[in-house]
């Protein structure tokens, strides 16, 4: 089985970067994008096995960008981890339907340990 893909939505490009850098060390394929208001067309076009959304992102937001995804019937499964400075993440994730969330700034091993436990289910967007 070839590298799990993961596409990552944040408006700061330092935190696309060194993301980035980190995942794509450890094996993954990563895409990245600073708008979420296009998150369906996105995930047409990358396919990814697991998202990583920021809560600030221009556009729509990433509340409503992952409520848009969840609601799609043909991608509503695939993980997404919300992520945001905000105090109350838990609650934004859970409007979200996020699968998980991690509060900025984040240590990376968590970042890690957290992605590797969801990609441990099947993709429904991948096939062996």
């Amino acid at each position: 089985m070839g590298s799990k893909t993961i596409l990552m939505l944040d408006d700061d490009k330092h935190v696309l970067e060194i993301c980035t850098i980190i995942l794509e060390t450890n094996g993954y394929n990563i895409a990245v994008s600073q708008t979420s208001h296009d998150i369906i067309e996105k995930v047409e076009e990358v396919r990814p096995d697991l998202i990583l959304m920021d809560n600030w992102i221009p556009k729509i937001g990433g509340v409503e960008a992952t409520r848009l995804l969840k609601s799609h019937p043909l991608y509503r499964d695939i993980p997404v981890i919300y992520l945001s400075a905000n105090t109350d993440i838990e609650t934004l994730a859970q409007r979200a339907g996020a699968d998980s969330y991690l509060a900025k700034p984040f240590d990376l091993e968590d970042l890690e340990n957290r992605i590797a436990e969801l990609l441990e289910k099947p993709s429904p967007l991948r096939t062996c």
